[in-house]
């Protein structure tokens, strides 16, 4: 659960900021976010965790990650990739006529994204951002490859001791399972509250 909320929250700071600079004025911030994203989406979370935590100590002297850290910074900068997108997404959806009705108002450009672009179009991207956590949610049994403690692992090493992989390994499913299962009650009850037109209908 720790590294899920941890790697979660990096993931939706990174993504805020890729999406961001996605829609930038500038083409080099663009083809920079563009670039992370793509190369993120398109290789294995398994080779990116692996990377981190072996590869990236060589390229960087000096930097040697705990497996924990390392695994958090894979597993945020993967669903970081996942949430650009998304928040992306939402932020196009959102009418250039609520923009242009802020200025019109009077309002600055700060006070125009942060009160009146990004709260619609966070409610529009809550969905997908949602999925993306609990795909994660079950990705972080990938840190098990770097010898990260965690469900997955310590599964492993109960089966191993008892040599019993039916009954271990089903309560690890389980496990997931209900995890799975009330993260997404909660968003379904926090995508209500932030339905506010649909409630009055």
């Amino acid at each position: 659960l720790w590294l899920t909320l941890i790697s979660g929250s990096v993931g939706l700071v990174l993504g805020t900021g890729a999406a961001l600079a996605r829609t930038a004025r500038w083409a080099a911030v663009r083809w920079a976010a563009g670039f992370y994203i793509w190369v993120i989406r398109g290789t294995p979370l398994l080779v990116q965790i692996l990377f981190v935590y072996f590869a990236l100590p060589v390229l960087v002297p000096g930097l040697n990650l705990p497996d924990f850290a390392a695994a958090v910074l894979a597993l945020g900068l993967n669903v970081g990739a996942y949430n650009a997108e998304a928040i992306r997404a939402g932020l196009l959806a959102v009418p250039r006529g609520q923009t242009e009705a802020a200025k019109a108002l009077g309002l600055g450009r700060i006070h125009v994204f942060f009160d009146v672009v990004f709260p619609q179009a966070f409610k529009i991207s809550l969905p997908p951002l949602v999925s993306n956590f609990v795909a994660l949610l079950k990705d972080s049994s990938l840190a098990y490859a770097i010898g990260v403690v965690e469900l997955t692992n310590v599964g492993n090493r109960i089966q191993s001791a008892t040599f019993q992989p039916i009954a271990t390994l089903s309560t690890v499913a389980i496990t997931y399972l209900l995890l799975t299962t009330l993260v997404t009650q909660i968003s379904n009850a926090v995508e209500y509250r932030f339905d506010v037109e649909g409630r009055n209908k």
